[in-house]
């Protein structure tokens, strides 16, 4: 007996490793599928990765482009530009570069431009022209030179030459003979001072233009021009100007001269033709929705300070926005279920979740005992990964128990006192609150208990959300969901806005039309819930319905929304568009009978979420994970 008893003992304790061990290895596999990096092009989510490489590999498909890590949003891989060429103030996105030396290779090819190190203000390097080079009184755009020894060598090309220096606009070489200079004097006369335009020295003209310049030199804002052509053909007319919080400071010929004015003046520009062609404002700047709070060199700088202000943005000195936390829909998914694989795998099959709800508690008696099948190690897993943990408790859906259970105060207080202190236990972020087919006459006594809860609940620093059928208002007022008095007390509602056609009904149709899911929105807001408190409950399945010959129904099945696919290619069935549901409806014929489903798409359930977003929901919940593609989360993620 007792070797027999020791190889029982022996093959129990076998079957237990090997069954752990592949547990353990069905967690590691979930893990490993568990997105931990997302990739943003600018400020909008794209896709989540398991993997840092992975991230990087698809971020790189896309300009401005970035990764972050879910949990925490550390930024650790970009393909952002540190450096922008600009000619004469304007840049386009083919001059934005890495690497300094890229940006250099383009900038020496360009006159009058620059590099800016988009984490400094000012100049990295500049080619704007410092000397002009004429012929006669004509020039060309081309002979502007950033050193008098590179306009002294084109010069050569050319008689009747001469240069001036643009930081003091006067004349300082020319390759004019005397014989030259002596018949340009005596030639007819034609150059004239002007100022606005009318005469600066009445009567008075100049035939050299060398003298008309000198002339021009002592006074201010003036101007020469051939009257003989009507062209200005030199001018002191400051083109240069400071400007600081959109007023001009002052007023330069020289580039010079407002750049140095500039370096000195805090948060000041040099403008020329209408463009800012040096800064000495920051690139970036965080916004509060759309009032600026400050302005920052550095992205890391500027990205924790904007961390610590609600629906706060950084945007480029462009416009661009690179960076944001305004307030996103909240994406809570249902589990349906307690295995702790099964919530793993789950989650691992998601993008932008934010919020898990594993069923782990269930009132299990009248008097307030509870049945408890949580597992921390998954709240651990799930808190690392970004997602928040709700699970859910439920009343097993037992009208008569729960009855009972809302006359004993004791009891009540026993439950709370466990779920509370056992979800403190666990270090999660709340409980989703489920009790269902509760007697309209326990309306007032489940509001009360709903309101012990929320309070406890609340006390240690967690949240409570409740979820309520969709209902109707002409008659939800009999039930016992006080909408009003519930939502008060509670930190989020969310409406279940599926099975207007469910497996008790008399006749087929969708599990949630659209029409009938947006006037469900719009009857929970009139019971005066505030729209940040309320979720939409939203369906990842569907209802097929099964017709005999004579159009009698016999049945109904419920289908996974992924297996929708499948069940259309290997049926043959034929969909139509159905006003009503804003749906396919879909139909086919197989042993005699009829089959008649109305699909749930991509398209179905972001035309759901776009109700959430057209009536500023807190977010939406779906019921339930697992039956869904995990190709939806990419679009979900981008709708976020």
């Amino acid at each position: 007996m007792r070797s027999k008893l020791s190889a029982a003992l022996l093959l129990v304790l076998v079957c237990q490793i090997v069954m752990a061990g592949a547990a353990g290895i069905a967690g590691a596999a979930a893990e490993a599928r568990m997105t931990k990096f997302r990739v943003y092009q600018n400020d909008k989510a794209l896709r989540e990765f398991p993997t840092e490489a992975q991230a990087i590999a698809y971020a790189r498909k896309f300009g401005y482009s970035r990764v972050e890590t879910i949990a925490g949003r550390n930024w650790v891989w970009d393909n952002f530009p540190r450096y922008k060429v600009y000619q004469n103030g304007a840049t386009n996105a083919k001059w934005e570069f890495r690497t300094y030396e890229q940006a250099l290779a383009v900038a020496k090819q360009l006159k009058n431009a620059h590099i800016r190190d988009l984490e400094n203000i000012g100049w990295k390097y500049e080619t704007y022209a410092r000397f002009q080079l004429f012929q006669g009184d004509k020039t060309q755009q081309k002979w502007s030179f950033t050193t008098l020894a590179a306009a002294k060598q084109e010069a050569k090309k050319w008689g009747n030459a001469h240069i001036i220096d643009l930081s003091t606009n006067k004349w300082v070489w020319g390759n004019l003979t005397s014989a030259q200079i002596k018949a340009q004097r005596a030639a007819k006369p034609v150059y004239q001072v002007t100022v606005d335009g009318l005469p600066a020295q009445e009567d008075k003209l100049h035939a050299f233009l060398y003298d008309a310049i000198n002339a021009s030199l002592t006074v201010p804002g003036s101007e020469v021009v051939n009257t003989a052509t009507g062209k200005t053909v030199h001018s002191n007319v400051p083109s240069y100007t400071v400007v600081k919080d959109g007023a001009t400071v002052k007023a330069f010929v020289s580039l010079d001269a407002a750049v140095g004015l500039a370096k000195k003046t805090p948060y000041a520009e040099v403008h020329a033709g209408g463009k800012a062609i040096w800064s000495g404002l920051p690139y970036l700047t965080v916004y509060q929705g759309e009032n600026k709070l400050r302005m920052f060199n550095t992205r890391s700088g500027a990205i924790a300070f904007a961390k610590g202000y609600a629906d706060a943005s950084v945007r480029t000195a462009d416009g661009r926005s690179i960076w944001n936390n305004a307030k996103k829909l909240i994406y809570l998914g249902w589990n349906g279920s307690a295995t702790s694989q099964t919530v793993l795998d789950h989650a691992a099959g998601t993008q932008g979740l934010t919020i898990d709800s594993p069923t782990w508690f269930e009132l299990a008696a009248a008097d307030g005992s509870i049945k408890d099948t949580s597992d921390i190690s998954v709240v651990e897993t799930l808190t690392e990964q970004g997602i928040e943990v709700m699970p859910l408790v439920h009343n097993q859906f037992d009208r008569t128990m729960t009855t009972a259970f809302l006359k004993n105060k004791a009891a009540q207080q026993t439950f709370i006192d466990r779920l509370v202190g056992k979800m403190s236990e666990l270090r999660v972020a709340g409980v989703n609150l489920d009790f269902e087919q509760i007697a309209g006459s326990d309306r007032a006594a489940y509001t009360a208990f709903v309101t012990a809860l929320s309070k406890a609940v609340q006390a240690k620093g967690m949240k409570i959300s409740i979820d309520l059928p969709r209902g109707s208002v002409s008659w939800n007022h009999q039930t016992a969901y006080d909408h009003a008095a519930i939502a008060a007390v509670v930190d989020t509602v969310i409406i279940m806005a599926y099975d207007e056609h469910w497996s008790g009904s008399t006749e087929p149709g969708s599990v949630a039309g659209l029409e009938w899911t947006e006037e469900g929105v719009k009857q929970f807001l009139n019971y005066g819930i505030p729209r940040s408190k309320l979720m939409l409950g939203i369906p990842f399945y569907v209802r097929e319905w099964k017709l005999d010959a004579s159009g009698k129904l016999v049945g109904n099945r419920a289908i996974y929304m992924k297996e929708v696919p499948e069940l259309i290619a290997n049926t043959a069935a034929q969909g139509v568009l159905d006003p009503e549901s804003g749906q396919m409806k879909y139909k086919y014929a197989k042993d005699g009978f009829t089959y008649l489903f109305w699909a749930e798409t991509e398209a179905t359930v972001k035309a759901r979420i776009d109700i959430a977003k057209a009536y500023d929901l807190a977010g939406v919940a779906a019921w339930r994970l697992g039956y869904e593609s995990s190709e939806l989360w990419t679009a979900m993620l981008q709708m976020k």
